[in-house]
């Protein structure tokens, strides 16, 4: 079972522009042509934030036309937000806030032996790592630029913190980088004997 923060962002490392929007990223590829059915399939349980959440909710429609449904997950998903939310009929919602921990044990009891997606964004994808549970990040990167907007992953992860995997080109707008994540709590020194 892994952990992965699978996303897409911006040349430039943005997630989506300032008000949310994920308008950029539609027209650069074909969800089906990308490693995004593959990656489903083996997934068990998710996790959001309040702004993607937010942003689906807001684009029922875009989200339908490309998946097929307005909620496109079967599998139970986790919402991290400080506000009441509405929840949509007929999906396995459950709103969350507060320390990612409790969150993941109870995704991990859900998923059975598959996989852990932390759909976005970026800041709840670094609570995760901060807490040592991110295995992977899988990023799309998109032949486009914004300026500004919110960010891919507000953390510092240095060397040897992530290991590239793989690099996969998909079509002419996208590649698709892998990243294997060295537990940043396990990458701590430990002081020896000797110099302590």
């Amino acid at each position: 079972m892994k952990t992965t923060y699978y996303t897409a962002t911006s040349l430039d490392g943005f997630l989506a522009t300032e008000n949310d929007s994920l308008d950029w990223l539609f027209s650069l590829g074909e969800l089906n042509e990308s490693s995004y059915p593959e990656f489903i399939s083996g997934v068990g349980a998710l996790a959001m934030g309040s702004a993607t959440y937010e942003w689906m909710l807001r684009n029922a429609d875009k989200v339908a036309a490309e998946t097929g449904s307005p909620w496109p997950y079967t599998q139970p998903a986790w919402v991290f937000t400080s506000r009441t939310l509405p929840a949509i009929d007929g999906a396995n919602i459950q709103f969350a806030s507060g320390d990612v921990r409790t969150v993941h044990a109870a995704m991990r009891a859900a998923a059975g032996d598959r996989n852990l997606w932390i759909v976005g964004g970026g800041d709840l994808a670094g609570q995760f790592y901060d807490a040592g549970l991110l295995d992977e990040i899988i990023v799309q990167i998109g032949s486009a630029t914004l300026g500004k907007g919110k960010p891919l992953f507000p953390r510092t992860a240095l060397y040897p913190a992530l290991k590239l995997i793989s690099v996969q080109q998909m079509g002419s707008g996208m590649a698709e980088l892998r990243y294997q994540v060295k537990n940043p709590v396990q990458n701590d020194p430990v002081p020896s004997a000797a110099t302590s």
